[in-house]
């Protein structure tokens, strides 16, 4: 238990609550009465390791933390206090001190912002989860997490709209704010509480108003739309804002206030109007995802097209299923989904737990699309060792086994039916509130368009040449080749198209990344998007020259054009889906909570030296 001082000063203190019986969401503070009596009363927490149970009265209740921004000075008092308590390394910081500012002098203002783990209601971080490293409790609402259950993919960090999960890139795990429920045990406030110079933090019995506070709103300038996770933080500010405030740090995120009296973000232009390429920042730290996902979606797209031709009696596609071609055709896909699910675990901070990935089931879309792809991976090599004794070299090299039709389909189609739910949360891993550019379904058109794309792809350029070794018609074998590659560019143009008018029109984060998309990354985007009208214009010529007689030299011509043309796309529009997207975190002013200093530090040698704690964003 965390030993008491004798003169632990009386601020320190929680005081008697005197809340209402629900919280601003409607939902119960006791929480035995929130899990209907299932939760344990007097449970031991094994808090740092020991048993018992302190003697805090209220430790069934929610538990939340009041800021009074009027009163904030900036000091980051409770930032020292917070990673003293915890033992953190400089690159790590569970509570953050930053601000925004607005107005013109004299009458210029500034307001701060502390913000930490906000333990939610409903906690996105917890469902996100693939290891269920993180717990609800029931003693005091915190949300918990285990840093040595997590495997470090990060997932929770994208999730959560407050930036309160930290990883740790040193380590390869996330960590964050644990409530300092060892000082709640025994009746004391969170260490950060007690450090406040200001009084600007104070800590209670949710909905229970702190001395000499008048308000318990759950919003402020810069906050997050808390309908997201029902955070329990609540804010006093009493002092006006202008109408417009602005962030200090690199985000070129600003916030008008609205009709209703909130603040909502606008883009604000930081970074010009002039348009760049900067194709060497296309790369960072989610390369293996970028790797992971186009591989996927490329092994996906193969085997369904091969499959489900030949399914269908397309005359070619059964022609290329009962040639020894089709066999490999199988292998690649299954191999490029191999090496997909390698890409995805080297990304983990701790790759030898990547069996951990299947233990959230229940709620997380990342469980359950690396299932769907484990499962298509197994259907799909199955369904290759059923179709094998077809093969004429195989029965050449080991003789004749027999044929099994009726097994090698319904493998097949048990492959199709995985590999459909691991799409499915591919892109549902990506449909995340915190993350309003990548929140439209724009997404799961670029993702089911690269598999159209990708695996018409290859199946012309495997499939053909083996029918043309085999001295069989190729005509049509093109037609669905190229035609899956233009419904493919199609559809994920179609989806650029409305995600670029949404976000434009959108005033959210999402608006921000594209801003960026469009300035900073300008001609990169330009380059991306011309080329994916060229994939259209190349894939409707290659269908018209198909339909004529005499016309094979220039198919041959267009044929490199179009492969160098569709893998550009399709690597360029990855990079960018990953390096653009702008969360919905509080305003991070200092250092390496401000993305601008980072750049510069870079830029000079700063972050190179290791006496600055620095650690660069990766695993």
């Amino acid at each position: 238990m965390w030993q008491v001082r004798d003169d632990e000063p009386q601020y320190a203190f929680l005081k008697e609550p005197k809340a209402p019986a629900v919280n601003y969401y409607e939902a119960p503070i006791d929480l035995i009465a929130r899990s209907g009596g299932e939760a344990p009363v007097n449970r031991e927490m094994f808090i740092n390791g020991e048993a018992g149970v302190g003697s805090n009265p209220n430790r069934n209740k929610q538990h939340a933390f009041h800021f009074t921004a009027d009163n904030c000075i900036g000091c980051h008092a409770c930032e020292a206090a917070c990673s003293e308590k915890n033992d953190n390394p400089a690159h790590i910081s569970f509570r953050s001190v930053g601000y925004v500012e607005g107005g013109t002098y004299p009458d210029f203002r500034r307001m701060n912002i502390s913000m930490a783990c906000n333990h939610c209601d409903d906690p996105v971080c917890l469902k996100g989860c693939p290891t269920r490293a993180y717990t609800k409790h029931a003693e005091y609402g915190a949300v918990l997490q285990d840093p040595e259950t997590c495997f470090g993919c990060g997932y929770c960090t994208w999730v959560c709209p407050y930036n309160a999960p930290q990883l740790d890139p040193i380590k390869g795990q996330v960590s964050k704010c644990n409530m300092c429920v060892d000082r709640l045990e025994v009746g004391l406030k969170p260490s950060c509480v007690s450090a406040c110079l200001g009084n600007a933090l104070n800590f209670g019995v949710v909905e229970d108003l702190p001395d000499n506070r008048e308000q318990a709103k759950v919003s402020i300038p810069g906050f997050p739309d808390p309908d997201i996770t029902h955070p329990n933080i609540r804010f006093q500010q009493i002092k006006n804002m202008p109408d417009e405030v602005t962030r200090p740090d690199g985000m070129p995120v600003k916030y008008h206030r609205d009709e209703k009296g909130g603040y909502r973000p606008v883009v604000d232009q930081k970074k010009g109007v002039d348009k760049h390429w900067n194709l060497t920042r296309l790369s960072s730290r989610e390369n293996p995802l970028v790797v992971f996902t186009l591989v996927s979606q490329a092994a996906l797209g193969l085997f369904f097209s091969a499959f489900l031709g030949a399914e269908f009696g397309l005359e070619s596609l059964v022609a290329l299923r009962e040639s020894v071609i089709y066999v490999p055709l199988v292998a690649i896909a299954v191999g490029l989904a191999g090496i997909g699910m390698l890409m995805s675990a080297t990304h983990l901070g701790k790759p030898w737990r990547f069996y951990r990935g299947f233990n959230n089931l229940r709620h997380s879309p990342v469980c359950r699309e690396g299932l769907g792809m484990l499962l298509f991976m197994v259907f799909a090599g199955l369904h290759l060792l059923a179709v094998l004794p077809e093969n004429t070299v195989f029965i050449s090299l080991a003789g004749d086994f027999g044929r099994y039709p009726t097994l090698a389909t319904t493998l097949g189609w048990l492959g199709l039916a995985a590999g459909s739910v691991g799409l499915y949360y591919m892109v549902r891993c990506y449909r995340i509130p915190a993350r309003p550019f990548w929140d439209h379904w724009q997404t799961g058109a670029s993702f089911v368009g690269s598999a159209m794309t990708l695996g018409g792809l290859i199946l012309g350029l495997l499939g053909v040449p083996a029918l043309l070794l085999a001295g069989s018609a190729v005509d049509q074998a093109i037609t669905v080749a190229v035609a899956l590659m233009l419904a493919g560019c199609v559809l994920e143009g179609m989806g650029l198209v409305r995600h670029a008018q949404v976000m434009d029109a959108a005033n959210n984060e999402g608006s921000a990344s594209h801003y960026i998309q469009c300035t900073v990354f300008g001609k990169s985007y330009r380059l991306r998007n011309g080329l994916l009208g060229l994939n259209i214009v190349l894939s409707v010529a290659v269908l018209v020259l198909n339909g004529l007689s005499g016309y094979a030299a220039p198919l041959l011509t267009l044929a490199p054009l179009l492969l160098v043309s569709v893998l550009s796309v399709a690597l360029i529009g990855r990079c960018l889906f990953y390096v653009l997207v702008i969360p919905t975190t509080m305003p991070g002013a200092f250092f390496w909570k401000n993305k601008d200093f980072e750049e510069h530090a870079r830029d000079i040698g700063l972050a190179h030296m290791p006496q600055v704690g620095v650690v660069y964003d990766r695993h």
